[in-house]
């Protein structure tokens, strides 16, 4: 019975896996498609920044939503409505003849794409054992790096077979066979490892009278400012990187499309292997709090590896620095994430989850308009500076404000 139990936990963690790599497959279609949906359509630049404007306002929106719906349904209906809508939404990017239905498909997406990481996060809560979550949630949340990597040639080779409207249909389909294999496999919830007690003082109840009562808690504010510090940094590496290399450094676009998904693939391993090893030092010492800031710690070390990359003369050698700092960046997220699920429990892991979500998609939606100004009137070096250093003062601040990471006292 244990061992079928292992299959089934794993296989949900797999699929958690499978989801986050579709939330990023179907946001990025769009990226490399649009190159023949402009001409075909006539959409302008300015028309194109404001269909992306429509999805991180709604993705900003239901991170938060979507992590107190998730919280309150739990991760398998949840994490079946989150995929399923979003994946109709994208299925209807393939009808749209204009601006304003690319506009309004996407906020469609952002929508449903906001229920992602919290499902798949809540998910690893409420199946894996806590000894081995760490590992879960690098898994989980890793698949982000795989659609990523996929995105481009897959969309590619998709619109030479049937043309960018087939793409958008394809991987809409995807995603609802992922919700029918999900329901199947989730059916019986006998299976769940759920070894930890509920947190007391932070009621799982749905509600905006939930949400005051969670944003009286001061672990929650830690974590909500370090998203709004850190995710700038990571929409800077997705957005203008491409940009830099092709202005900067006069790398073709051809060849960028061969290069940018090595620091994807580096996350993705980070991801899993951060997870791994905080595990493995989590069962050597007992200690949360050596497992998760010892690796949070050596990944700030590493990225500021960015810094450097302002100097380097090869177009190798930039790509090698990004790999690190996206490496690192993969180290920190699985075990930032992972002290979310320690110190406040299962019950609310996805709201709080939801809340820093959104906390970042709205200072990414505020900075990314300054990082335009700051390139045009001086250099990137300001924004690698920035990259390289943020994630060191973001550890401190974490370590001096939460001295231990443990499950939340309910009497204090």
């Amino acid at each position: 019975m244990q061992a079928k139990s292992n299959f089934v936990i794993w296989t949900v963690v797999f699929l958690a896996f499978v989801a986050t790599a579709l939330s990023f497959l179907d946001r990025q279609v769009l990226s490399v498609s649009i190159i023949r949906i402009k001409e075909e359509l006539f959409i302008t630049d300015t028309q194109y920044g404001f269909i992306n404007t429509g999805f991180l306002i709604s993705y900003a929106l239901m991170f938060t939503l979507g992590g107190i719906l998730i919280d309150r349904f739990g991760s398998r209906l949840g994490l079946a409505f989150s995929v399923g809508f979003w994946s109709i939404a994208t299925a209807l990017h393939s009808v749209a003849n204009s601006a304003s239905h690319f506009i309004f498909f996407r906020f469609l997406l952002g929508l449903g794409e906001g229920g992602a990481f919290p499902g798949a996060v809540k998910a690893v809560v409420e199946w894996v054992p806590k000894h081995r979550q760490a590992l879960a949630n690098g898994i989980a949340i890793g698949g982000a790096a795989l659609g990523a990597v996929l995105a481009p040639p897959l969309t590619v080779y998709l619109i030479g077979i049937m043309g960018w409207r087939g793409v958008f249909i394809v991987t809409g389909l995807f995603g609802i066979l992922w919700v029918i294999i999900w329901l199947f496999v989730t059916r019986t919830q006998n299976l769940k490892q759920a070894d930890q007690p509920p947190v007391a003082n932070v009621e799982a109840r749905a509600g905006w009278d939930h949400i005051v009562k969670i944003l009286t808690v001061k672990e929650v504010w830690i974590f909500i400012i370090i998203r709004f510090l850190l995710d700038p940094i990571f929409y800077f590496y997705m957005f203008w990187i491409p940009k830099y290399l092709n202005e900067e450094r006069q790398i073709a676009l051809e060849d960028i499309g061969n290069l940018f998904w090595i620091p994807f693939l580096g996350l993705g391993i980070s991801n899993i292997l951060g997870g791994y090893l905080s595990d493995e030092i989590f069962k050597r010492t007992n200690s949360l709090n050596w497992a998760r800031k010892g690796i949070m710690g050596v990944a700030a070390i590493m990225t500021s590896s960015a810094i450097f990359i302002q100097y380097l003369t090869t177009a190798e050698g930039v790509i090698l620095m990004l790999f690190i700092a996206f490496f690192a960046h993969g180290f920190w997220i699985t075990n930032y994430i992972t002290s979310i699920s320690d110190i406040f429990g299962k019950k609310v892991t996805s709201t709080i989850i939801g809340l820093s979500g959104s906390a970042g998609a709205l200072s990414s939606l505020i900075i990314n308009p300054l990082m335009g100004i700051i390139i045009a009137k001086y250099s990137y070096q300001p924004l690698w500076i920035y990259s390289g250093l943020m994630y060191t003062v973001a550890f401190f601040f974490f370590i001096l404000t939460v001295p231990r990471i443990k499950l939340l006292d309910t009497n204090r």
